[in-house]
């Protein structure tokens, strides 16, 4: 089953979010993931949604997510991400 890390980024440091987001499509990709959303024009239909930077990856299954996110080629991505912005993540397994 398919599962998908949902995050919404608020960027604080732009030339450092740019290296964090030339860096980590490999490593995305080593575990099988693949962007399904990255960035884009965000349109609120219901309720509050704060105008953030959206970002959906998708895993082959919740195992490959969580390699991919403990994974040591993340870790330092992980830790440059954190300096650059704040994030909200959760991983959420699919149909």
């Amino acid at each position: 089953m398919a599962a998908y890390l949902v995050a919404s980024l608020e960027i604080n440091d732009n030339a450092g979010f740019e290296e964090y987001r030339e860096q980590v499509p490999p490593v995305i990709a080593a575990y099988g993931g693949r962007y399904l959303v990255r960035g884009g024009a965000t349109e609120v239909l219901e309720g509050t949604w704060p105008p953030r930077r959206s970002v959906i990856l998708e895993f082959p299954n919740m195992d490959a997510l969580k390699a991919f996110w403990e994974s040591p080629e993340y870790r330092p991505l992980r830790a440059m991400r954190e300096r650059c912005a704040s994030s909200s993540i959760a991983a959420i397994s699919g149909v």
